[in-house]
């Protein structure tokens, strides 16, 4: 019966980390079909702003 009980446990275990894995995936797809649509929303609008240089000081300001 012990053998049994291991083989049981063996397979749970593996059942948890399946289960784990393939939630950590959707979750992580989610999250970057969420930032790319903002990204796009933002081209979009023209919101975002890119760096120029100041030809005084040499640092990159946004304008």
């Amino acid at each position: 019966m012990p053998p049994f009980v291991a083989f049981a446990g063996v397979l749970g275990g593996l059942a948890v980390v399946r289960w784990a894995y393939k939630t950590a995936v959707r979750i992580n797809q989610e999250l970057e079909e969420m930032r790319l649509s903002r990204v796009t929303e933002a081209a979009r609008m023209g919101d975002i702003q890119t760096l120029k240089r100041d030809p005084v000081t040499g640092a990159y300001r946004p304008g």
